[in-house]
């Protein structure tokens, strides 16, 4: 049964199926998934306080888890509620269901709300394991733990298709309740794009079964993740990027991508961070381990050491640090242009004042998008999501493991704001599969994700125009 306990809500961005989700924009080798972005909700102030309390409270807790031919594939994605979320569509079982799911590089298990769900299921797409030919019981149980909430169910195994991929004997949570609000249609589940190592289910991740077995043309996945938070008439739903594996789209970038090895045993994606400039100044940070950096898609804010956080905010005239459900957060004036650029090791990547500024929360005064957070343990000290990544073109690789970032090309900027219609989740043809390693086992684990309308802050889905799988 899940914890009666109040759990912190956390920020999801989704991911849908986008109109630019063209054949133009995928290279000819390959497939695209369009991402799609839902439009963000009216709130008062007293709601982006609960929100921000609960992002801070949930990233904590989060951060306290053979091969047929080489191919790629594109995903397109879904923006919700400006850039709140990300998500995009899997499909899974024979015949193949399509669910839109968070993608999500801050954990690893794949799951997905079950027929039999009876708690926080409602008016989503729902698994049912009697419908698919292909479906062994493994009968073990799953409980993942996040900020916002919990899922608890049975593990599983099915056909599980992406992107023009396939792993036959994929792992996964079948869940029969979730805590009421985590998944917010049509979001039915997640697909967690960290390494093994974090899996609560410990099961091998769908995308490194097909890294690992050469099934990509190219070991890494990437992301390009669009702007809404600064547009007007902003509906539930956008074209929010897409999402890649088995290559990297030259058209959604210029010049070359910056790799950064992976200073640890994968787990996070985790970059020691190198420099850090507010309004042109340099602000110190910590070295070595206390530098590094969890590169999240599925937060949507920046978290990290409040000294620093102290730091940045002490260079913009006119900051406050929060009160009551702004603790840990500091506003600033509206007016002012916030610039701030970030390093890895190699280029210092500008952040947008746009994606600096959360929210307006008086006619003058506006809350930054850098809060304390207070990850303890052996986490790592900052937690880099959406505010940081919508302003660049990420990739993930498998191997050597590296994240890499190369700067947004006119043809990507050019989708930020541009209202059309989200991608939609169709079943393509499988051009290769792999099969997965075994999986199965203990079961818990912690994540920051699950705010029920996807605040700004940490969480980001990633909905897949499986038209492009």
């Amino acid at each position: 049964m899940l914890s009666s306990s109040t759990l912190a809500l956390s920020c999801l961005l989704i991911v849908s199926p986008n109109v630019f989700a063209a054949p133009s924009l995928v290279p000819a080798a390959g497939q695209s998934i369009p991402l799609v972005r839902r439009a963000q909700p009216e709130r008062t102030v007293a709601e982006w306080e609960t929100w921000a309390k609960n992002e801070r409270e949930v990233l904590t807790a989060k951060y306290g888890g053979n091969m047929e031919k080489r191919s790629t594939g594109t995903n397109l994605l879904t923006n919700q509620n400006a850039d709140s979320s990300y998500f995009g569509t899997v499909a899974i079982g024979t015949p193949p269901v399509s669910f839109n799911v968070i993608l999500d590089t801050g954990s690893s298990d794949l799951w997905v709300a079950d027929q039999a769900c009876t708690t926080g299921c409602s008016k989503i797409q729902l698994y049912d394991d009697l419908s698919s030919s292909t479906f062994h019981n493994l009968s073990e149980p799953f409980n993942i733990q996040y900020g916002s909430g919990a899922a608890e169910g049975t593990l599983g195994q099915d056909i599980v298709q992406m992107a023009g991929f396939s792993v036959p004997n994929q792992v996964f949570a079948a869940v029969t309740q979730v805590t009421s609000g985590l998944l917010e249609p049509p979001v039915s589940g997640l697909l967690g794009l960290g390494w093994q190592s974090i899996a609560s289910s410990k099961a091998t991740p769908f995308w490194q079964t097909l890294a690992s077995s050469g099934a990509w043309s190219d070991p890494v996945m990437a992301f390009q993740l669009t702007r809404f938070m600064n547009g007007s008439n902003v509906n539930t739903e956008e074209p929010g990027g897409s999402f890649t594996m088995g290559f990297v789209n030259s058209s959604l970038y210029t010049g070359s991508i910056d790799y950064q090895a992976i200073p640890t045993v994968p787990s996070y994606w985790i970059l020691p961070m190198a420099s850090l400039t507010v309004q042109g100044s340099s602000i110190s940070i910590p070295s070595g381990s206390s530098s590094y950096s969890a590169i999240d898609t599925g937060t949507t804010l920046i978290g990290g050491p409040s000294s620093v956080i102290q730091s940045i905010f002490a260079q913009i005239p006119g900051s406050q640090p929060g009160t009551g459900n702004w603790q840990g957060y500091y506003t600033y004036p509206c007016t002012t242009a916030v610039n701030v650029a970030i390093s890895f090791g190699g280029p210092s990547w500008p952040i947008s004042p746009a994606d600096f500024q959360l929210t307006k929360i008086s006619s003058s005064q506006c809350v930054g998008a850098f809060f304390e957070l207070n990850t303890g343990g052996t986490a790592p000290n900052w937690i880099v999501g959406d505010t940081f990544l919508k302003n660049v073109y990420s990739v993930f690789r498998y191997n050597p493991a590296a994240v890499g970032f190369a700067a947004l090309s006119n043809t990507a900027i050019a989708m930020n704001g541009v209202n059309a219609a989200p991608p939609s989740a169709t079943i393509g043809s499988v051009s290769a599969s792999a099969t997965a390693g075994t999986g199965g086992g203990s079961n818990s684990a912690s994540h920051r994700w699950g705010v029920p309308w996807a605040p700004l802050v940490g969480g980001i889905s990633i909905a897949v125009g499986a038209a492009w799988m």
